[in-house]
């Protein structure tokens, strides 16, 4: 390997002055002079932040893919960028995940590396990482911080799913309290992300399927020690990548955001997936539409039987083979010969594959649920579309007509939902306006909104309920997100008023509110827009030009990339 393949040594490679800046100041850490003679300079991009429990283990972590680096020939710097915490963070970690897409980019460019290790497990972290490492396209590998151990409170396994359980067991007086205090540390009984197939493990499987991890990534739980073993193995590998010059562009081509799609249906994974593949396809530069993920979803059942579609948590998706034995039993689906990060072929890497468990993963020809992860809505309600879990929703609501019940916003969700003189019954239709990317700003997690209390009292545990924000991929029901234009932008769904016939047909993909056109024109010609959240700062420059929910709501001047060249050269 020759000195000029390696971009570090435009820094650490100079002669005078400048080179004297470069390796003076980093000698004072203790690094010997031999160090900087023409290794690989390895970044790892490190989450770790005690704000973002997901990802609290990560200096550890970090340790592991440092041995990998040192063991290959490689010179490991760990640097750290913005941290998303999904349950502390507000208004909602979705808000910043374009704030940290940009450090990720341009600290991994302003600086002198030659590849990068991204850590990531909380659910932003990954998309935000991979978004802004696309950006800049040098050899990467992503590490997942690995699931949480499934918790067990009274001898019944429990996880994240279970939060909307006692949040309406409370409601209804059935769990105290003081009991939730117990149930909390029962569920969150180890250092990982969520223990279900929600967002974070969604992510986790997706840079899997992607080819942008080591085989096994998605599931080795967080606490256990072969995750540390792979977090090694991705370190050595890396410094083999930047050898074969082995980048994102090569590894994320069309067919590998197909195979992520299809293995997102068979999953059961979050809805929250196709709003971050979309920005990821839209800063590598690969055409991706919201329609894609329909054809592509809509011949796949569910075969991994996983909560929150199903009974089994990610703990036991290891045990019974990992991802590549789901990858190996879409074998007649996939690429097969889509390249990853390991210099192998996708159907490669899941040709050993071996299921221990058939309950938790099934096979194409016996699902365990026959219908898909994932299916897109059209329709004059969502005229650019919007998402629905089918594998998650009830199958008696798939076909379903009511009365909209309208909230304006989610205050006025949070003032009414459960006050007597509410008018809604179990064939009504929620809708709740104004949690989009510009509306809220940038789309929180409250798409399932809880049932009216004197419906649950009746024992009503499911309605249709559509906005346009989202929802955790922890949630479940029948439930319509994202729906695109969103109200904050003046689409139709701001038009959407209490008492307007909607009908969701979700087996030819249809959402339409009957309203006719000319009072839609009549009631777009009253329509003011709400104002504004903000006036400086972050949040306006967020609101002024993130994209709508269908184009997966990066910023618009974010698209594409500038690649590993800095613009100036300094000192």
């Amino acid at each position: 390997m020759q000195e000029k393949e390696l971009r570090s040594r435009a820094w650490f490679g100079r002669k005078g002055k400048d080179g004297f800046i470069y390796r003076a100041w980093m000698k004072n850490q203790g690094i010997p002079d031999y160090e900087f003679n023409g290794k690989p300079i390895i970044g790892i991009c490190n989450t770790w932040s005690e704000l973002t429990p997901c990802n609290a283990h990560f200096r550890e972590l970090a340790e592991s893919v440092k041995r990998g680096i040192l063991e290959a020939g490689g010179f490991p710097v760990e640097f750290p960028v913005m941290s998303l915490g999904e349950t502390l963070i507000k208004p909602t970690a979705m808000l910043y995940r374009n704030l940290a897409s940009m450090d990720v980019e341009e600290s991994i460019r302003a600086n002198p590396i030659d590849g990068v290790v991204l850590l990531c497990g909380c659910d932003k972290t990954t998309p935000s990482l991979v978004m802004g490492a696309c950006s800049v396209n040098i050899p990467t590998i992503v590490v997942s911080g690995g699931p949480m151990l499934t918790g067990n409170h009274r001898g019944k396994n429990i996880g994240t799913s279970d939060v909307w359980r006692y949040h309406d067991e409370v409601r209804l007086g059935n769990v105290l309290e003081e009991e939730l205090v117990t149930i909390e540390a029962a569920m969150c009984r180890s250092q990982g992300h969520c223990a279900v197939m929600g967002t974070a493990s969604s992510m986790a499987c997706m840079v899997e399927a992607l080819g942008l991890s080591l085989p096994g990534n998605a599931a080795i739980p967080a606490a256990d020690s072969r995750r540390k073993v792979l977090a090694q193995l991705s370190g050595l590998r890396i410094v083999e990548m930047v050898k074969e010059d082995l980048r994102l562009s090569d590894i994320l081509t069309r067919n590998a955001f197909e195979n992520a799609i299809k293995v997102n249906a068979a999953i059961g994974g979050s809805t929250n997936f196709v709003i971050h593949l979309l920005a990821i396809a839209g800063r590598i530069g690969v055409e991706l539409e919201l329609n894609d993920f329909n054809y592509l979803s809509e011949n796949i059942p569910l075969i991994a039987n996983l909560q929150p579609s199903g009974k089994y948590f990610m703990e036991d998706l290891f045990y019974a083979g990992g991802l590549p034995v789901v990858l190996k039993a879409l074998d007649g689906i996939l690429h097969r010969d889509s390249i990853t990060v390991n210099g192998k072929t996708m159907a490669e890497n899941y040709s050993n594959a071996t299921g221990y468990n058939s309950d938790v993963i099934t096979t194409v020809d016996a699902p365990f649920n026959t219908s898909t992860g994932l299916a897109i809505l059209t329709g004059n309600l969502c005229e650019a579309g919007a998402v629905i879990k089918p594998s998650a929703a009830s199958k008696h609501l798939m076909q379903h007509t009511g009365k909209a019940v309208v909230f304006e916003n989610i205050e006025d969700f949070k003032a009414r939902i459960d006050t007597e003189e509410l008018d809604v019954d179990e064939n009504s239709v929620l809708v709740l306006k104004n949690v989009g990317p510009k509306g809220y700003p940038g789309m929180p997690e409250v798409g399932n909104m809880g049932l009216p209390k004197k419906l649950l009292e009746k024992g009503i545990t499911d309605m249709v309920r559509i906005s346009d924000g989202r929802m955790s991929g922890t949630g479940f029901g029948t439930v319509v997100l994202h729906v695109s234009p969103e109200a904050a932008a003046g689409g139709n769904f701001a038009m959407i008023k209490t008492g307007d016939l909607i009908t969701l047909d979700v087996p030819n993909r249809l959402l339409n509110v009957e309203i006719s056109a000319e009072e839609l024109v009549k009631r777009k010609a009253q329509y003011v827009a709400p104002d504004p959240v903000a006036s400086r700062g972050y949040v306006k420059l967020y609101i002024d030009h993130v994209q709508q929910a269908h184009l997966g709501a990066d910023m618009d001047f974010l698209r594409g990339g500038s690649g590993d060249k800095v613009v100036r050269d300094s000192h």
